[in-house]
């Protein structure tokens, strides 16, 4: 599974061109943007070959200073938030920290996942080799809580590995928890292993994904977060669409682009 290509590589997605953030919503407070697939939320010793970063590039694009409220994994796109101010993010903060914040994915998962269930999984937290090198090895599993419905089902005459055909199916999920890479981790523990993921998923899908869908790319998008709004009150519902990537795949499985409209409820 799948150390087919480092990962820097893998997740670079249409970073040769400047970049203009897409902005969701905005007021004297707040402001979301669709972060791009492939770009850093901020900068990371981790990463210092890097130039480009969403904290960076919507400050200049604003002329504001803006404050992370959370983050996204670099090969994952969706909504991402922001505070205009410190005072705004200090009351931010304890909302995503709790679960007052819904966060909704759809992702393009291997295999046909039957139905919707819940899935109560502790994880262990995943250590940097590099970062956490110092840190305690040996913590207990933490509780990490998934829900997840299947959208649609595709078999493709694709083959993959010892089969004749391939199968995949579009989930929606709403993570209850927000341990580190948990959707890919318990998409993994399912054997439904998110599309282009290096790290948790399969390689030789990731390579079909590749070869004929140019697919380059996690398939795994924040699609709609929905919070109350920390000065006024009023409930925000922000919801990002997807790349062109995610419309490419769609098309070929003759996938409805409404299917990626978020349910009310999983």
């Amino acid at each position: 599974m799948a150390n087919e290509i480092p990962n820097d590589l893998d997740q670079t997605v249409e970073q040769a061109q400047p970049v203009e953030l897409e902005i969701l919503y905005r007021d004297a407070h707040l402001v979301a943007v669709n972060k791009p697939a492939g770009m850093l939320v901020h900068r990371s010793w981790l990463d210092r070959h890097e130039t480009r970063f969403v904290m960076q590039t919507l400050r200049d694009q604003i002329g504001q200073h803006v404050f992370p409220l959370h983050r996204l994994d670099r090969p994952t796109s969706g909504v991402l938030l922001f505070a205009l101010s410190s005072e705004t993010a200090a009351l931010m903060m304890p909302k995503f920290a709790g679960r007052d914040v819904k966060k909704t994915y759809h992702a393009v998962v291997r295999g046909w996942v039957k139905e919707a269930a819940v899935l109560d999984y502790p994880l262990k937290e995943e250590l940097d080799k590099i970062a956490d090198k110092r840190a305690a090895q040996d913590k207990e599993a933490q509780p990490a809580v998934t829900a997840y419905a299947p959208l649609a089902k595709v078999e493709t005459a694709i083959p993959v590995g010892r089969y004749a055909t391939s199968r995949y199916t579009l989930v929606e999920m709403q993570p209850e928890t927000g341990r580190k890479h948990q959707l890919r981790r318990h998409m993994h523990h399912l054997s439904h292993h998110i599309i282009g993921d290096v790290n948790h998923g399969d390689g030789r899908h990731n390579r079909m994904f590749r070869d004929n869908f140019d697919c380059h790319r996690l398939m795994l998008h924040a699609s709609r977060l929905q919070l109350a709004h920390p000065v006024t009150g009023e409930t925000l519902d922000i919801r990002a669409s997807v790349d062109d990537t995610w419309q490419r795949v769609m098309a070929a499985f003759d996938w409805a682009p409404s299917l990626l409209v978020p349910a009310d409820n999983i």
